[in-house]
């Protein structure tokens, strides 16, 4: 599991994916959370602006990420 680091308590979902270079664009969030590819916490999310707080995981094409 990687850890992505964040500044503040909390960070949108996509903005997180961005951060940890899971995704180039903002717009490649998008086709990620349509097919049921990203889970939080363990399960599936749909929101772009889900906000994650440090500890949360995130799952996307298999990798693990852990906002820090």
């Amino acid at each position: 599991m990687r850890e992505v680091s964040i500044q503040g308590d909390a960070i949108r979902l996509g903005q997180f994916l961005k951060l940890a270079d899971v995704v180039g664009v903002g717009s490649d969030v998008k086709g990620l959370l349509a097919g049921g590819m990203v889970r939080v916490n363990g399960e599936v999310e749909s929101r772009r602006g889900r906000q994650l707080v440090p500890g949360d995981e995130v799952v996307v094409s298999g990798e693990r990420l852990r906002v820090g």
